[in-house]
């Protein structure tokens, strides 16, 4: 597959940034942005409290289960088009679970909204990587990516509790689609559009990915709610082995394959993979537990725990965009996947040091290390992922890529949500009747925070051996074939 030629981003390779990475913000944040607004769903839609999570695991099932086949539909019949597609979805979807008048309802935009992610990320990365391959282009393109992605989910909990405090929960939905609109308008006048591959979809590669990652999701949601030992956890999570061994057998005997397993032969993008996965598994476990610490112990409101979260962000931004994309040109790729997960492993040592007495500097300080850590990372991982890989797939890689971070998240809340919850019993137990008291609430709680970033710090652990043993590329090159438009710094 050739790429068509350059025209409009060419001349409007910062517009074709922002429509890019407006869209990829736009994606994460919702992964998030509902979280401070539970509550409030809940009173306003008459939740009940077992079906409350499905407002946010909706989303994760359709964006996990779906994300390879979203990533390779932009290979097959041209990015712009499944980019535009995948935010069309997105936009519609949100708009209607803003109007959301039952569970149902809400439940199946959230799903419809992780469907059109699902599609629209993977294909926005494909896209920035074949449109941005200038050396200083292609670093600050991807510094201001990998910024989204990395500081989305803080800013989404921001974006949350400013919208539920001052207008409504509905308005975190409602503000999807004219952003959408926007994205949709400026799409087509700024990006070019790539040539479909002759390959077919490879549909049963399609079905049976999609079915395992999401019932993997599942799994590994219901194992944090109902322990590793539950029926539910364990049928589920063998059917969804089921399914990804017969997707790795199908794909071996196919002619087109979803997933060509030579995009593993790079250790280096393997590794990356690698470490994404692990590094996820620590920030979207610092999301969950920290949002509830400053509210449940420390009685914020949803818009307090918003702004207490908006220097981690910032800071994510700073690195990403101010140093890390200006010295990756002239320091490479290594040192920041060395550094990035050391800080990431100090964070989470910080964060087990957190307790009901803690003021908000020692929070503040550790959010800040991560923030570094974090920001240190995500440039060199994005640009790893998609290093050297042909135009054609690009897509696969990018999918691959997002995979790694919304299994990761996942796995990372299942095993450490485990670890918190066998921690607060034992500790309830401690206490007897003192833990039904406020004290003995937020002294229980601290103490499955404290076990659950323990075992974070052994994750992030993994993800600095990954780094040392598998990543051996500096210098990262631009796909095969692709052009890049002149980009100012």
């Amino acid at each position: 597959m050739t790429d068509a030629p350059p025209s409009h981003a060419t001349r409007n390779g910062g517009l074709a940034l922002a429509v890019i990475c407006v869209a990829q913000l736009m994606v994460v944040l919702d992964a998030t942005v509902v979280n401070v607004a539970l509550p409030s769903i809940r009173a306003d839609l008459d939740f009940s409290a077992n079906n409350l999570t499905w407002v946010v695991t909706a989303y994760s099932l359709a964006f996990g289960g779906l994300l390879l086949f979203g990533g390779r539909t932009g290979d097959l019949f041209g990015r712009r088009r499944m980019f535009m597609i995948g935010i069309a979805i997105f936009a519609v979807a949100s708009l209607v679970g803003g109007f959301a008048t039952s569970e149902a309802m809400l439940i199946i935009a959230r799903a419809a909204q992780g469907a059109g992610g699902a599609i629209a990320a993977p294909t926005a990365l494909a896209l920035l990587a074949t449109t941005f391959t200038e050396p200083a282009a292609r670093a600050k393109a991807f510094g201001l990516f990998a910024a989204m992605a990395a500081s989305g989910g803080a800013l989404g909990l921001l974006l949350g509790g400013v919208l539920t405090d001052y207008a409504s929960w509905r308005w975190a939905l409602f503000i999807n689609a004219p952003i959408g609109a926007v994205v949709l308008f400026l799409a087509p006048r700024v990006l070019d559009e790539s040539q479909g591959s002759d390959s077919r979809l490879d549909l049963p590669g399609a079905i049976s990915v999609t079915a395992g990652m999401s019932t993997l999701v599942y799994g590994l949601t219901k194992a944090a709610d109902d322990g590793w030992g539950s029926t539910t956890t364990i049928v589920t999570l063998a059917v969804a082995v089921a399914l990804l061994v017969a997707f790795v057998l199908i794909e071996h005997r196919s002619k087109h394959p979803l997933m060509p397993f030579r995009i593993f032969a790079d250790r280096n993008r393997t590794g990356a993979y690698l470490i994404m996965l692990f590094l996820a598994a620590a920030l979207f476990t610092t999301f969950y537990f920290l949002a509830q610490y400053l509210q449940n112990v420390h009685g914020w409101s949803p818009l307090h725990t918003g702004v207490g979260f908006l220097p981690m962000p910032a800071t994510i931004m700073f690195m990403s965009i101010v140093v890390v994309r200006r010295l990756i040109p002239r320091l490479g790729i290594r040192p920041f996947l060395t550094v990035g997960p050391i800080l990431a492993i100090a964070a989470m040592l910080s964060f087990s040091q957190l307790d009901a007495s803690s003021s908000y500097w020692p929070f503040l300080g550790s959010i800040l290390l991560l923030g570094v850590g974090m920001g240190c990372s995500f440039v060199p991982l994005t640009m790893t992922a998609v290093n050297g890989v042909a135009p054609h797939e690009t897509g696969l890689a990018s999918a691959l890529l997002n995979t790694g971070q919304q299994v990761g998240g996942a796995i990372g809340l299942a095993v450490f949500g485990t670890v918190f919850a066998h921690a607060t019993s034992d500790r309830a137990a401690e206490l007897g009747g003192r833990a039904s008291t406020a004290a003995g609430q937020a002294d229980v709680f601290v103490a499955g925070q404290q076990h659950a970033f323990q075992a974070a710090i052994v994750v992030t652990a993994l993800a600095l051996v990954a780094s040392l043993a598998l990543i051996r590329v500096n210098k990262v090159a631009p796909p095969t074939g692709a052009t890049a438009p002149a980009m100012a710094d």
